[in-house]
């Protein structure tokens, strides 16, 4: 009798760890197309109505709250599976010329720091520890709106039970879900939110988030299959915004930071070839990057104020050395492609559009695909 009862509590045991792990390992690292896909056709919902009715539905997914426009014409959904998964689908960027401007303020702030958004809401935000990362000030201001707002609802979820989320965003929701992303990986390393909830993210058609040290940060805290950057290799709108490297923007140690004084020791008329040569190529870059942070800096901000008539412009990081983030999954147009999606100079949306991305995911090798490859 005590060895049945033994077997019987060994066997509830089991069952409890087979629940548990049930329950926690729904999200598994790794991209994954079909995931993608369905999270595509979550994130071409977002607008009031369907710009094309023929687009796919999702399967697996119910929008169960949709939140108001907030900050820069700014708005998010949650959808919800059946097996209590979450999604925190950002909507990218609409006809609003407010929408527009976000974009274009371009100029970049530290990544580590505050935004005065109004006299009642002033943004602490920390994305990462490094102090040469520096993100777009116009996303980073999306970014504390749409926080203000999910946080709460991500508190109420996670107290029923719902512990994994997928954050999508398809272009300006992309390059936002990258912000986004790192503002709740950092929130959760202070434990301001539970350890137990787990981020994967997907930015479709995404721009270019922040500089190389920020790109450098967030593969790190999402490394091992958590953050992956979908793009469309005929769409231009990942290879936005502007990007410009000059000497300052490389690690302290570089052949550059001593190059004054190096130039100094060679003889005189050396020293003269050398100088001119040296400031032809960094003076340039330099005065670029100072007319960027005016025009998409200071001048915009001017703009920003009429839509946030409290926002107090920031102190501008000195770079605009933008760069790719996160894992890239490069869904690649071929021949074939562009026979369905042809190149007209005209339609500068075709190919960012959420028709060709779903073209392309679908011809994308899934993991079984890769498998037979491998076998012959």
């Amino acid at each position: 009798m005590r060895k049945k009862n033994t077997c019987f509590l060994f066997l509830c045991l089991q069952l409890l760890v087979f629940a548990v792990s049930a329950q926690t390992k729904k999200l598994k690292p790794g991209f994954d197309k079909n995931e993608f896909l369905e999270l595509l056709k979550v994130s071409s919902r977002q607008g009031d109505s369907l710009y094309n009715p023929d687009l796919p539905k999702p399967q697996f997914f119910e929008k169960v709250y949709r939140s108001n426009v907030m900050g820069l014409a700014n708005r998010w959904d949650l959808w919800l599976s059946h097996d209590s998964v979450a999604v925190i689908s950002i909507r990218g960027t609409t006809k609003e010329s407010v929408s527009w401007l976000e974009n274009l303020y371009a100029a970049m702030v530290p990544a580590k720091g505050q935004l005065t958004l109004s006299k009642d809401f002033v943004f602490d935000y920390h994305l990462c520890d490094d102090e040469k990362a520096a993100v777009h000030t116009g996303w980073l201001i999306a970014t504390a709106f749409l926080s203000k707002d999910i946080l709460p609802k991500l508190d109420s979820l996670s107290k029923t039970g719902i512990k994994e989320f997928y954050i999508m965003g398809h272009s300006q929701g992309g390059a936002i879900a990258y912000l986004l992303t790192a503002h709740l990986l950092n929130l959760q390393k202070e434990n301001k939110i539970p350890s137990e909830i787990i981020f994967k993210t997907y930015c479709s058609a995404a721009p270019k988030p922040g500089n190389l040290h920020f790109a450098y940060a967030y593969e790190n805290m999402t490394q091992g299959g958590w953050s992956f950057t979908v793009v469309n290799s005929a769409d231009w709108v990942p290879e936005a915004p502007f990007s410009i490297q000059t000497t300052m923007d490389f690690n302290t140690v570089n052949p550059f930071a001593n190059a004054k004084k190096e130039i100094k020791k060679a003889p005189f008329l050396k020293r003269i070839t050398m100088n001119y040569f040296y400031n032809s190529l960094d003076k340039p870059t330099k005065k670029a990057n100072k007319r960027y942070q005016k025009q998409l800096g200071r001048t915009l901000g001017k703009y920003i104020r009429k839509s946030l008539p409290e926002y107090i412009s920031p102190t501008f990081f000195n770079s605009n050395n933008y760069a790719r983030t996160g894992d890239n999954i490069v869904l690649y147009a071929d021949s074939n492609y562009y026979k369905l999606f042809p190149i007209d100079k005209d339609k500068i949306w075709t190919h960012h559009a959420f028709e060709p991305y779903l073209y392309l995911c679908n011809k994308y090798p899934s993991i079984s695909d890769y498998r037979l490859q491998n076998k012959k």
